[in-house]
């Protein structure tokens, strides 16, 4: 499968799940071969505009190739499917970003 970014508030396993992609504070990106995970910040969330690519362009140059998160916006979606990055929308921010791992059998 690859690597698997979960959008998050915070860089821990108890920290919530952010329904936002492009200005998520931070990626748990998990490697799903060796189960490795790490917490990577999200500097582009406070720019201005373009926070969705840049986003994107992230999940790319990390080798993602699945994206968990609550929304994507239209540019940053597009741009995802060109880079045939899956996403995966999930509504619950009440999740913790440990619970979606093992809801997602990812640990």
């Amino acid at each position: 499968m690859g690597k698997i970014a979960i959008t998050s508030l915070g860089n821990s396993h108890d920290s919530k799940f952010d329904l936002r992609f492009g200005r998520a504070e931070w990626f748990c990106v998990i490697d799903s071969e060796t189960c490795e995970k790490q917490f990577i910040e999200n500097n582009n969330s406070n720019a201005p505009n373009g926070a969705g690519i840049k986003a994107a362009e992230l999940m790319a140059t990390l080798g993602v190739k699945r994206v968990i998160s609550g929304d994507f916006g239209p540019k940053a979606k597009d741009l995802l499917e060109r880079l045939k990055i899956q996403m995966v929308i999930i509504k619950d921010d009440g999740l913790k970003i440990g619970e979606l791992i093992r809801k997602m059998d990812l640990d």
